[in-house]
């Protein structure tokens, strides 16, 4: 979980919320915490998601673009990863 700065609040969402800002499903949002591949806050029993969790969880899934020495863009490589 990303540490906020002194006076500063993170915004909790709901994971309706949470999923809505990721255009995602609700579903996939509780697969993510129940699996702990989110950070989440548990307050009772309702889960929230702070922004900046969300924002770190979408860079860390990001992937940059495969370009050759002259800067165009080129097929993935055998053996990567392309898809879910």
């Amino acid at each position: 979980m990303t540490k906020a700065r002194p006076g500063t609040a993170d915004r909790l969402l709901t994971v309706e919320a949470a999923a809505e800002r990721m255009s995602t499903s609700v579903r996939f949002v509780r697969r993510l915490v129940a699996e702990r591949r989110i950070a989440f806050v548990k307050l009772g029993c309702h889960v929230r998601i702070a922004e900046s969790d969300i924002a770190a969880f979408i860079q860390v899934g990001r992937v940059a673009p495969i370009h050759d020495r002259e800067g165009r863009m080129t097929k993935a490589r055998p053996g990567t990863p392309t898809g879910c």
